[in-house]
Parts: C-alpha cells; sequence; structure tokens
C-alpha cells in the first residue's frame, strides 16, 4: 500500500488540558470548557478532514484501563491510573511518527513528539487556528490573509532579493501549519 504524503491526512493528536489552558478556557466550568472544545474539534475535523485524537488525564478517576470513545467524530482518550496524558501522547507520536501532528506546549512532549518526526504546533498557535475557524467567529473557514507585496515604494536596483522574505525553515514550517 503506498501512500501520498500530501493527500493523506495527518493525524493530529491533541494534548487536551494543554491546549483549553493555552486557548484561555481552563478558567471556567471544566466540564463546559471541554464540551465546546470538542465541539470545536467536530467542526474542525469536519472541514480539514484530519483524524484527531485529544488526550486528557484521567488516572485521577481512578480507572485501572485507558478510556477511550468517539464523540462527534473526535477519538477521546483519558489515561489509566497512574499514566499521564503525557506518557499516552509520547507513545502515539511513536506510534504514528511522521505521520502525526502533536499540539502541545508541554516541553517534554514536544521533544519527544519531534524525535519521532511528528510536527508539532504549540497549543496557542492552534488555539489561534481553531478559533478562526469556529461556526461562532463568523471567519470563513479555510482562507489565508492576502500577504501580496507592497508596490507603493519601489526600491532602487543596487538592492538585492526581498528584505521581507522570511526564512527557508519558517517559510517550510508555514507551509506545514497551512495544511491545518
Amino acid at each position: 500500500m503506498t501512500t501520498i504524503a500530501c493527500g493523506m491526512p495527518t493525524h493530529l493528536i491533541i494534548d487536551g488540558y494543554n491546549l483549553l489552558a493555552g486557548g484561555g478556557s481552563l478558567s471556567g466550568h471544566l466540564e463546559s470548557a471541554r464540551e465546546m472544545l470538542m465541539q470545536d474539534l467536530a467542526a474542525y475535523r469536519h472541514r480539514k478532514n484530519h483524524p484527531i485524537t485529544v488526550v486528557f488525564d484521567g488516572w485521577q478517576q481512578s480507572q485501572p484501563l485507558e478510556q477511550r470513545e468517539h464523540r462527534v467524530g473526535v477519538q477521546v482518550i483519558y489515561s489509566k491510573r497512574g499514566e499521564r496524558a503525557d506518557q499516552v501522547i509520547q507513545r502515539l507520536a511513536r506510534q504514528y511518527g511522521a505521520d502525526c501532528a502533536v499540539v502541545s506546549s508541554d516541553h517534554e512532549i514536544v521533544n519527544a513528539a519531534r524525535a519521532h518526526g511528528a510536527f508539532v504546533m504549540e497549543s496557542r498557535e492552534f488555539a489561534r487556528k481553531l478559533r478562526a475557524m469556529s461556526p461562532t467567529t463568523g471567519v470563513l473557514p479555510n482562507k489565508e490573509l492576502d500577504v501580496g507585496d507592497d508596490n507603493s515604494r519601489r526600491r532602487g536596483s543596487e538592492k538585492k532579493g526581498n528584505p521581507r522574505k522570511l526564512p527557508k525553515a519558517q517559510r517550510q514550517r508555514d507551509r506545514q501549519l497551512r495544511r491545518f
């Protein structure tokens, strides 16, 4: 079986509570914040067609086994007793490797995910993208801002190149980020 990298949806693995904290949603009622996140992720999944797994800490509920459920098209995993969500995310990143993107701001998770070839997005960065695509904001999905050249000021011929052009590594990361 062969897969084409650009056509294959990337599995999105999300550190649930880290994303809620990064988006500023942990200040209110936890259950309603989680529910709102699930609705936003379902809408996001519907538009972008990425398989999504959200991982929450479940060890506090003292469940002996990892709990998995599908809600609104999103897989939700609660870690088992004695296991942190961070460990589950690292295990998933190891399993999927370069075929996944990990959303977290936790340095331990970020470093482990990168070591396995996963694309990493900071929680705040993804929270902004999620808010921009949310049906409640009124922003049209999949529309990027026009960043055309400013032709109002012409330089002399002594200047070469575009000083406003981002470094190659940043442009490459931006291309990867546009997939989301």
